[in-house]
């Protein structure tokens, strides 16, 4: 697949995704003391907004109509876990854990809004994300509602206490620590990063009703893409710019985090990459019209080289 063509249809499911977010925003506004209240949903939005590629969404998507699946249905579950992403790059930014005061190319939430609104706009997107999730769960039943609770339940183990929230903690546990292993590092990642594409690419396809043997396919090219992306985030924030990476570079190599870049070094750290990247490209070479599948391996892959 050419570039030109991964970038149309990928905006294409961008633009399905930030409808359906705009109109999730309108349905919040405060009405009869029903509502968000406005300063903590303004807080929301103004992260939700801020940009970014919305690749989980876009992904969840793409597999669930690669699959067969019908994509306005899964369009809850899409919009769901990018609110879940989005709060976690809230608290990631907050004084307390990542400490980065810009975000997308923007003033991270705590640097507008002040650290305890930021907060709450974190927690107040995750249940958000939620009530979005089994609203969309209205009218399903059979077959179908059995299959969208299962993609739903994929994204909540991914990004819980289990999943990504565990990467985080073991992230802040080892900064600074000179006992770092490899295979801290590929726990911290597993977790941090690469559930939360596992339950983009495993949601679409449960939401599609994938069988056992095209689900074990997705989820090895997607844990292989979580750690493909977090590798080229790593080589990222020790050569990238700040107007291309959204946020401060240099950052994880100054507070001593555990990274790709700072155990192998960054050529190392890259060769690591084009590994991954093969790998990932091999656990779906007997998916058909895997074109989009692959072109989102490259996508990652180029961003950095």
């Amino acid at each position: 697949m050419q570039a030109q063509e991964y970038n149309d249809i990928m905006k294409e499911y961008r633009l399905l995704v930030e409808a359906r977010l705009g109109d999730i925003e309108r349905s919040t506004a405060l009405t009869e003391g029903v509502g968000i209240y406005p300063t903590l949903r303004k807080a929301m939005f103004y992260s939700l907004e801020a940009g970014g590629k919305r690749l989980r969404p876009c992904l969840l998507l793409a597999v669930c109509e690669l699959l067969g699946g019908d994509t306005d249905m899964a369009l809850p579950i899409a919009c769901g876990l990018e609110m879940i992403h989005t709060y976690s790059l809230i608290h990631d930014d907050l004084p307390c854990m990542d400490d980065d005061d810009f975000r997308r190319g923007k003033p991270s939430n705590h640097k507008v809004f002040g650290e305890a609104m930021a907060v709450l706009a974190g927690d107040g997107l995750l249940s958000l994300a939620f009530e979005t999730m089994l609203k969309g769960a209205e009218g399903l039943d059979g077959e179908a509602l059995k299959n969208y609770l299962k993609a739903v339940n994929e994204v909540a183990s991914r990004a819980g206490s289990g999943g990504m929230v565990s990467g985080q903690a073991a992230d802040i546990v080892y900064e600074g620590e000179h006992n770092q292993t490899e295979e801290m590092l590929a726990y911290i990642h597993t977790h941090k990063t690469a559930d939360m594409l596992c339950a983009a690419v495993l949601a679409g396809a449960y939401a599609a009703g994938a069988g056992d043997e095209m689900t074990a396919m997705l989820k090895i090219y997607a844990q292989k893409l979580g750690l493909l992306f977090q590798i080229t985030d790593d080589v990222l924030d020790f050569q990238g710019e700040a107007a291309a990476l959204g946020k401060t570079p240099g950052k994880d190599e100054a507070s001593g985090k555990l990274t790709y870049a700072t155990l192998y070094g960054v050529e190392g750290a890259k060769q690591k990459a084009r590994i991954t990247a093969d790998e990932a490209k091999a656990a779906v070479s007997d998916v058909k019209n895997n074109g989009l599948l692959l072109a989102v391996i490259d996508n990652i892959l180029y961003r950095s080289f």
